[in-house]
């Protein structure tokens, strides 16, 4: 369009590394249009599909290829656990409460605490900064960190209320798993979304809570499908995230939330054997070959070996021939696989494939 090229023209300008990204290519129709974005006069034009997950491993080593090493960083070796390794040291868990403002965050701390640690009002934005509580839950020690209430950008006033923000955000990048609070009466909103998109693009756990469930107790069950299934439609990049209803001002569904962290919890520190990995790998294969990659001469990615390599969350390596070709539709076969095959039914998982 207009506005590429003008855009392009601007970039060349600027002398820096450019990486021409072509997103929304989520069909070999697409693909094969890719190549008219050479007139942008950008170099090789790298087609991506956001939202499948498609490409943007080819993206990101073209990315960091312009990248000067840090010659203080220490080289990321991904090691391989087996039995001998120790799984997880026995911290404790770190529980962010996060939402939009006056969702409610602060009245549920307070429920599961059972005493008034947060301010509770009903003016959107009274809790300003992250505050953590340390408890013993189950004979487990959980930090509770309940933050202040996410805006939109746009809708982020200066000074304190922005600084607040910030450490919301930051209490997500800290966390185990997050409590995604959200209000019955909205459900599941575009910010709502963001927030979650937050905590998946960092690999955290996950949950959501619908509070104020009291207002519509007396709608029945199906009133709680509807919600669950508007909330899944919203967040459908998360299929897998569980979602619960409470009323911190009745103290309902407490117990469950906070079961359901512990479970969550103890899935994110599971610990697969490579020889049960391989097995898995090998039936995988068995039941659906690679696709054959079109834009690569129609070659099709040959996986040689499977391996855990990181728990929080669980991240397993694939030694494959050529990374690129892995196409997005074959990754997000091999996860479900992996799902089905040990129960991982809550948790984000981490696929990586890396040549020998």
């Amino acid at each position: 369009t207009p506005s590429d090229v003008e855009a392009a023209e601007m970039l060349r300008f600027t002398k820096k590394p450019v990486v021409l990204a072509v997103n929304k290519v989520d069909n070999d129709t697409r693909e094969f249009g890719a190549p008219e974005f050479y007139g942008l006069g950008m170099g090789d034009p790298e087609p991506i599909s956001a939202f499948h997950n498609y490409g943007i491993h080819s993206l990101m080593e073209r990315v960091t290829a312009n990248m000067e090493r840090d010659p203080t960083a220490m080289d990321e070796e991904l090691e391989q656990l087996d039995d001998t390794a120790p799984v997880f040291q026995h911290g404790a868990l770190n529980l962010a409460i996060v939402g939009r403002t006056n969702v409610g965050k602060s009245s549920l701390l307070n429920a599961i605490l059972g005493q008034e640690r947060s301010i509770v009002s009903d003016v959107a934005g009274t809790t300003r900064d992250a505050l953590d509580t340390e408890i013993t839950y189950n004979g487990r020690d959980v930090v509770v960190i309940d933050t202040a209430g996410i805006r939109r950008p746009g809708q982020v006033s200066k000074g304190i209320e922005k600084y607040s923000v910030i450490r919301a955000v930051g209490a997500v990048n800290r966390s185990d798993i997050t409590v995604l609070v959200t209000d019955a009466s909205e459900q599941a909103t575009a910010q709502d979304a963001h927030i979650a998109g937050l905590a998946w693009e960092i690999c955290r756990g996950l949950i959501v809570v619908i509070n104020k469930w009291d207002l519509f107790a007396d709608e029945g069950v199906g009133a709680r499908y509807r919600a669950a299934a508007t909330v899944r439609e919203r967040l459908h990049f998360m299929p897998y995230v569980p979602i619960l209803f409470t009323s911190a001002l009745e103290g309902e569904g407490i117990k469950t939330l906070m079961d359901t962290a512990q479970d969550l919890w103890t899935e994110r520190m599971r610990l697969i054997r490579s020889r049960d990995l391989q097995f898995m790998l090998a039936d995988a294969l068995a039941d659906h070959a690679p696709p054959v990659v079109r834009k690569h001469r129609g070659q099709r990615v040959q996986i040689n070996r499977l391996q855990q390599v990181g728990i929080n969350p669980p991240t397993f390596l694939f030694t494959v021939n050529d990374p690129q070709l892995v196409h997005y539709t074959y990754q997000r076969y091999l996860e479900n696989k992996i799902r089905d095959t040990f129960g991982f039914d809550r948790t984000h998982l981490k696929l990586v494939f890396r040549t020998r």
